[in-house]
């Protein structure tokens, strides 16, 4: 398969290539007396089956051993190393007294590595070779004694890895480095490595450096970098759901089971809104692929996936500093350490963060500001790697937010920021992650297993929004999910050219019990709502879900250019419910519904067609048909059992694309067109006081459009750009509680038109500066179209000051302090609540590397 560059449009970096031309420089040598003591690279350790990998014979494995070699075969004496600047680049070349060595290359990371077999490193002074930073784009070259009778290389780009040419020359051996202005964006997103430019899925990639220079760490910031992909918080204040789109579909309806995007962080599947809004940190990369998502990975995704991929554990120490300070007391900090406890075998990665921030309304009622936010999160991971074919990872995640009260007042208010809540609340999440991930990487095919539990709970008190500043009612919500899943995947080769294959397995076990889910009336609201006492209107429920499933898909390549690709699944689940519905007062529990319990279950097939022709180096374009699916299942608050069970939810999209490239890779421009056509697309009901209580079905189409485009226009200037479009309407639907037809409305939670533009401009002598655009078309909040935020726009500024290892940088967020809404309500009818977005904001940052 040819592979093709992506031109980094963020900074200087390196490719697959021999002979490019660097900046001319004077001849520099560096003997080992003067680096022999210095410490050795940072090198990742590999990800499974993420890394191409050599195979490793019996004989190999025992050749690292200390056991004597004989005479004969006595390893070459590598005496000297140094580095020579060329016209083309740089040389590495290693001093062998005349005799021939032979080395042979791979990719771990941000790394080439040269491993020269039957030689030692005997220099006059240490035994090792280190030299930071030697030309710009290379962070450092490394040469080390890998085993006793071994040779290890290891160059460390700064923003991609420096592949280069191995040359056996009089003196030993050369190893000839280019420099060019590209580099190649590697994804996983088919559960294999391959060039983001081949991938035949409209696929957003951020890569590290975009990560770190955009500040990425939420998934509202992926999605305002991400075309068709909204996620809005439900306020500015504590958020205790956050509603998110991609092509029109939504997870509006929280009362539903399963998610219609399959959140993915180091392959363990996160889900339901309440508990996704979650701190994002240390990251590697992030793939937002727009489409089903079902023949590949364990979950099934109807409208896409997003896959989160931390940094791994190094082989060596790498310490990384970060902090701020901004207006409303905003105060972060971030600190990650990886270091190798047995090089190439046993090593750790720990990461924290700590983000908070004072309260952005001001509650005259209190007299104080409300809305403040609290969040403290960690990483650990321990990897394993007993030799090159096996990979066994232990990862941890933990994640406490304590916010303030969701505060929602008047779309028309004068200020939308002051509030009359006699009652300050709270939204407090609690989540922590377990999983081990085994994999194994042979010449004949590859295995992975990923066993993970997650436990999440939350609590909210939300304050009374009927008429403030009486206090009526609370909102009183405790629920707690644990979720087990276990996947298992076998698959070709990496190296697997002609002829590619994947079968997997999924089990998903889910208990979610409503501990709590009330109104809690006080006795000024009993009287206004016609009820005989103060007390709790509160349901209690526990609901369970085992899911099934089996999955594959085969790709083939008749003829060069073509590659046709076929994939099926099979999902089968049995939930059940046992529910009740009380109400509690001071001194007495009225049962209000009779106590249910039943169960049930549903199946699905869910294939998936396409194909990709390649018209050029430059032009490849593919087109897909795919199903996608959600379950049916149990509606805890519905009160009768006409509307308890919800329906299933099918989804056909229809799918062509282009991916190109231009100008020597400098201009990189792909559109994509689809077409989502939904049966059962699963509704959630207002009912005439204005609660959520019930689901019904109706059928939606979508259609729409991505396009996406980078540039590099000179060297340490880029753009970024995206433009998504998507008209996503019902067809049918008619809401049975109120009689009303919204047939023909939009969707809501689905903006018409997304858009973002990043320009960025890093200097030779560190000035940094990123300028972006961020932009919505119109967006609905309700099924009658009633509520709506109409096209608006924010813009971000960063500036900054960087040195090699360090920086200093100044931010200002919704520069122009827009104001708009991320959720709305009628609630209490007609009038209409929302939940408003963050003001401007701003601060600095530092940050440190070692």
């Amino acid at each position: 398969m040819q592979r093709q560059k992506l031109s980094n449009w963020m900074r200087l970096g390196f490719a697959v290539s021999v002979f490019v031309a660097f900046p001319a420089k004077a001849d520099v040598v560096q003997e080992s007396q003067e680096s022999s003591n210095s410490q050795s690279p940072i090198t990742q350790i590999p990800r499974l089956n993420e890394i191409d990998r050599p195979a490793t014979t019996i004989k190999e494995w025992l050749s690292q051993s200390s056991t004597p070699v004989p005479d004969s075969q006595s390893p070459i004496q590598i005496t000297g190393v140094r580095l020579n600047s060329t016209a083309n680049g740089i040389d590495v070349i290693l001093d062998a007294g005349g005799k021939a060595l032979q080395g042979s290359t791979s990719k771990e990371g941000n790394n080439l590595i040269v491993d020269i077999p039957n030689a030692q490193l005997q220099l006059p002074e240490g035994k090792e070779f280190r030299q930071e930073n030697p030309v710009e784009g290379i962070t450092s070259i490394d040469v080390t004694n890998a085993t006793p009778n071994s040779v290890r290389v290891i160059v460390t780009g700064s923003t991609g890895t420096p592949v280069g040419k191995v040359v056996s020359g009089q003196q030993g051996l050369i190893l000839s480095l280019t420099q060019q202005e590209e580099i190649e964006i590697v994804v996983t997103a088919q559960k294999r490595p391959e060039p983001a430019q081949e991938v035949p899925i409209s696929l957003t990639v951020i890569p590290q450096q975009t990560l770190e220079d955009a500040q990425i760490n939420s998934l509202q910031e992926i999605a305002n970098n991400t075309p068709n992909f909204s996620f809005f918080p439900t306020n500015a204040g504590g958020s205790d759901f956050s509603y998110y789109s991609i092509r029109g579909l939504n997870n509006f309806n929280f009362l539903v089971s399963q998610d219609s995007v399959g959140y993915y962080i180091d392959d363990v599947p996160f889900d339901f809104g309440a508990f996704i809004d979650l701190g994002l940190l240390d990251l590697e990369r992030v793939e937002v692929l727009r489409g089903p998502q079902s023949t590949l990975y364990g979950r099934s995704s109807p409208a896409g996936v997003v896959n989160i991929v931390s940094r791994g554990p190094t082989n060596f120490s790498e310490l990384r500093i970060a902090g701020g300070y901004g207006n409303y007391n905003f105060r972060e900090a971030q600190l990650s350490y990886s270091n190798a406890i047995i090089r190439d075998r046993l090593a750790f990665r720990l990461a924290g963060a700590y983000q908070a921030r004072d309260g952005v309304f001001s509650n005259e009622t209190l007299d104080r500001t409300v809305g403040e936010r609290e969040q403290i999160l960690g990483r650990a991971q321990l990897l394993w790697t007993p030799s090159r074919e096996w990979n066994v990872s232990f990862n941890t995640y933990v994640n406490n937010t304590n916010d303030g009260d969701p505060v929602f007042t008047r779309q028309d208010a004068d200020d939308p920021f002051e509030t009359f809540k006699a009652v300050d609340g709270f939204v407090r999440l609690n989540s922590n992650t377990q999983a081990l991930r085994v994999g194994y990487n042979g010449t004949g095919f590859r295995a992975t297993s990923i066993t993970a539990r997650r436990f999440s709970n939350q609590e909210v008190l939300s304050g009374d929004s009927f008429a403030p500043p009486l206090d009526l009612a609370r909102s009183v919500i405790d629920f707690n999910s644990t979720v087990w899943t276990q996947e298992i995947r076998f698959q070709s080769p990496a190296n697997a050219d002609r002829f590619k294959w994947l079968i997997g397995g999924y089990y998903e076990r889910r208990g979610f019990n409503v501990d709590n889910d009330a109104f809690e009336y006080t006795a000024l609201g009993a009287a206004r709502f016609g009820l005989p006492s103060a007390g709790q209107n509160r349901v209690i429920a526990e609901l369970d879900r085992n899911t099934y499933a089996v999955f594959g898909q085969i790709d083939y390549k008749p003829i060069e250019p073509l590659t046709l690709f076929v994939g099926l699944r099979y999902e089968t689940s049995d939930y059940d419910i046992d529910r009740r519905r009380i109400f509690a007062a001071a001194d007495s529990v009225t049962i209000l519904n009779p106590r249910i319990q039943t169960e049930d279950s549903s199946s699905e097939v869910i294939p998936r067609f396409g194909l990709q022709y390649r018209f050029s180096r430059n032009v490849m374009a593919y087109a897909t048909i795919a199903k996608g699916y959600r379950p049916s299942g149990f509606n805890y608050r519905a009160d009768t059992e006409d509307i308890r069970r919800y329906q299933e939810e099918k989804t056909w999209t229809y799918e062509v694309g282009v991916k190109s490239s231009w100008f020597g890779d400098r201009l990189i421009a792909n559109l994509s067109v689809f077409h989502n056509d939904v049966d059962g697309y699963q509704v959630l009901l207002v009912d005439e006081f204005g609660f959520f209580r019930n689901i019904a079905s109706a059928d939606v189409k979508a259609t729409g459009l991505e396009f996406e485009l980078g540039a590099k226009v000179t060297r340490g200037l880029d753009i970024t750009a995206g433009f998504g479009y998507v008209n996503s309407q019902f067809t049918r639907y008619k809401n049975p509680l109120l009689g009303s037809d919204f047939s023909d409305n939009r969707v809501p939670f689905a903006p018409d038109i997304t858009y973002n533009l990043a320009l960025q401009y890093r200097s030779p002598i560190g000035i940094f500066a990123r300028a972006e655009l961020r932009g919505y078309g119109t967006t609905y909040f309700d099924d009658a179209n009633q509520v709506k935020q109409d096209p608006f726009a924010i813009v971000n500024l960063r500036l900054g000051y960087e040195w090699r290892n360090y920086g200093i940088y100044v931010f200002a967020n919704n520069l122009f302090d827009t104001r708009y809404i991320t959720s709305g309500f009628q609630f209490p009818p007609p009038n209409v609540t929302a939940g408003f977005g963050e003001p401007v904001t701003y601060g600095f940052q530092v940050r440190a590397n070692f």
